[in-house]
């Protein structure tokens, strides 16, 4: 019996093109949508064997609905991206999650990766693994606590510690105090706008 999978994505001409292919290739497309938030309520109206995903989606991303799923349904997630982004990679891996395509080679890819994946066996684009798999595990962004997120986020706006005291009505020193947490949860370099560096290489993930 074909696994049913729901797709989302939401550039349309993505969607109907992954979605036209494998319906054309009899896999069992039983719905689609066109945000994250859409895509979670169709999972847990259906509970489809398998999800296909994209990782950046209104209201809820790829990640986002698999971390929503990962202890109370057993539908299989895979995700596809645009974008070589380690950090991605490796919360796709702590989240144990099934299938990372690049949407590049999603259409060469997906029918191993769902053959793959409906007999439980994870499948990862090999230019991902090639490029990511040896390096050092990252810090989860989940690490911060809101209060931290926030300044990270306003970090990134090129906002002076005076300025996010202003805006937070706290304490210049108390800014100070959070980035000095989250300097050391996050493991960086002290430097000199080593903190901004990651805030602007990283800001999607705290938007």
């Amino acid at each position: 019996m074909n696994p049913s999978i729901i797709i989302a994505d939401d550039h349309p001409l993505v969607l109907k093109g992954l979605q036209d292919f494998l319906i054309e290739k009899n896999y069992n497309i039983i719905d689609s949508a066109t945000n994250g938030k859409e895509a979670y309520k169709l999972i847990l109206k259906h509970e489809p064997d398998i999800a296909v995903l994209d990782i950046k989606m209104p209201h809820l991303s790829g990640l986002d609905i698999a971390k929503l799923c990962h202890e109370k349904l057993d539908t299989r997630i895979v995700l596809i991206t645009f974008e070589k982004n380690s950090t991605f990679y490796h919360q796709a891996k702590q989240l144990n999650i099934y299938g990372y395509l690049l949407k590049e080679f999603a259409l060469v890819e997906i029918e191993n990766c769902l053959n793959a994946v409906a007999k439980g066996t994870p499948y990862f684009s090999k230019e991902i693994e090639d490029q990511f798999s040896g390096e050092t595990e990252p810090v989860n962004i989940d690490d911060l606590t809101p209060s931290e997120k926030r300044i990270l986020k306003l970090i990134a706006e090129n906002k002076t510690a005076i300025e996010i005291a202003c805006l937070l009505e706290i304490s210049k020193r108390t800014v100070e105090k959070h980035k000095s947490h989250i300097i050391k949860k996050l493991k960086l370099e002290s430097k000199h706008n080593g903190l901004l560096l990651f805030a602007k290489e990283n800001e999607s993930l705290f938007l």
